[in-house]
């Protein structure tokens, strides 16, 4: 498949794992002649760009963008205005939290093609990675995907958490900084606090860490293993359905208080 120049292409890199990319996504970035990539993105797949490739990082960091979505859209233009294949390299999905509508609609402002291909979301595939479903027969007919990031000035009022406590499964992204506060909102908003959850680090690589606790507790286990972004955390009954031989346990913990707090 021959891509067409001056034009851009919105790639979702998938979950994590390079193998989870898509061949569409893979061919693209063999062809590219811009690859504009975000920093959550896994790196092994610019080793399949050509070596004339432009790879331009424009990663955002917690507290820090060291380029305004407003610039990341003037370059999609301008390197599409000079005649070349331009790859947006996003984590996961490009309109799941990655700001790909936006700039989507900058390029066909600008009378720029543009195309999207959807990549696999690390909120289905994160999950999955550690033998949890989002949905089951019988326990859980319905997800909720929420990004645990919130403006400062906002704090936690833009997420409804009525809504939240009554889904089945709610699965938030990003969410390890302020994972105490929401988990805390979704118990007062009438969510048992002996709900299943788990938090699952680095999701679908070689080190990914899993780990289970309670709803009132996960976000001490998640203090106890010092684990970091970016991570996802399962909330519902599903989460009691992890891999239980992935799971890790503090040392102030022993394993059979998860088996004890869920009735197993």
């Amino acid at each position: 498949m021959i891509f067409r120049r001056g034009s851009v292409h919105l790639v979702g890199a998938g979950p994590g794992d390079p193998e989870l990319i898509t061949v569409r996504g893979m061919r693209l970035i063999e062809q590219a002649d811009v690859i504009i990539h975000d920093r959550l993105i896994p790196h092994e797949v610019l080793n399949w760009c050509h070596e004339s490739a432009t790879l331009i990082d424009v990663g955002k960091y917690p507290d820090h963008h060291r380029i305004s979505q407003s610039e990341i859209n003037q370059l999609l233009i301008k390197h599409a205005c000079d005649n070349q294949l331009v790859v947006r390299l996003k984590g996961g999905d490009p309109f799941v939290f990655g700001r790909g509508q936006e700039e989507f609609e900058a390029c066909r402002e600008a009378g720029i093609t543009c195309h999207i291909v959807p990549g696999v979301s690390s909120a289905i595939a994160g999950p999955a990675a550690a033998g949890i479903p989002v949905t089951t027969r019988g326990i859980a007919r319905s997800f909720t995907v929420v990004t645990g990031q919130t403006a400062p000035e906002l704090g936690f009022h833009n997420l409804n958490f009525e809504a939240l406590a009554n889904s089945d499964t709610v699965i938030l992204m990003m969410a390890r900084k302020n994972l105490r506060g929401i988990t805390q909102q979704l118990i007062e908003a009438g969510r048992s606090p002996d709900t299943p959850a788990a938090c699952i680090e680095r999701a679908t690589y070689s080190d990914q860490r899993v780990t289970c606790a309670t709803l009132s507790e996960i976000a001490s286990q998640a203090d106890l293993l010092d684990m970091k972004n970016p991570m996802i955390t399962v909330i519902g009954e599903v989460a009691a359905m992890v891999d239980q031989e992935q799971v890790e346990w503090p040392d102030e913990i022993q394993q059979h208080f998860y088996a004890t707090e869920f009735g197993e």
